[in-house]
C-alpha cells in the first residue's frame, strides 16, 4: 500500500516518525513535504497529500499540523478526498469502516506519539464495511458533485 504523508512545521516531527514506522512496516511512503520544522503554511501539505490519494498516486494519505483541524480543511478541499481528524483509535476505526475515509489528519500538539502510532495502524488496517454505509458515502459524493 502507497501512504502519501504530509504536514506542516507543527506536525513535522510526527510525519517524520510516522514515516519511519511506515517503512519499518513495508508500507511504500510518498513523502509530499515539508522538509524541515521551519514555518509553512499548512493548506499547501494538505493539498499535496490530497491530491496523491484523489489521483491515484497514493492508496492512502496520513496529514499532521498543530491540530490536525487547518490540514484536514484544506485536504478536503480535494475532490474525492475524505480526511477525518481522529484523536482515537474509535474514530480512525469508524473514518474507515463507516465513511470509507482516505486521509488520516492528526494533531501533534493534541496527542503523544504512541497514541498517533496507533491510531495510523487502526486506520490503515480497517476496512470499509460498505453495506449501508455505501450509500452514506454516495450521498457525500453526490454533494461533492452538486448533485444534491
Amino acid at each position: 500500500m502507497k501512504i502519501a504523508l504530509g504536514s506542516d512545521h507543527g506536525g513535522f516531527f510526527y510525519k517524520e516518525k510516522i514515516k519511519e514506522y511506515l517503512k519499518s512496516k513495508k508500507y511504500e511512503i510518498i513523502d509530499k513535504g515539508t522538509y524541515s520544522p521551519e514555518p509553512v503554511d499548512y493548506p499547501y501539505f494538505g493539498e499535496n497529500v490530497g491530491v496523491a490519494v484523489a489521483s491515484g498516486e497514493a492508496d492512502r494519505g496520513i496529514i499532521i499540523c498543530g491540530t490536525g483541524i487547518g490540514i484536514s480543511i484544506a485536504a478536503n478541499k480535494i475532490k474525492g478526498v475524505r480526511a477525518a481528524l481522529c484523536t482515537n483509535e474509535f474514530m480512525a476505526r469508524m473514518a474507515r469502516s463507516h465513511n470509507d475515509a482516505n486521509v488520516l489528519a492528526l494533531g501533534q500538539r493534541v496527542i503523544g506519539l504512541d497514541h498517533a502510532l496507533a491510531i495510523v495502524d487502526v486506520f490503515l488496517e480497517t476496512p470499509f464495511e460498505g453495506g449501508r454505509h455505501e450509500r452514506r458515502v454516495k450521498l457525500i459524493l453526490d454533494i461533492e458533485e452538486g448533485k444534491i
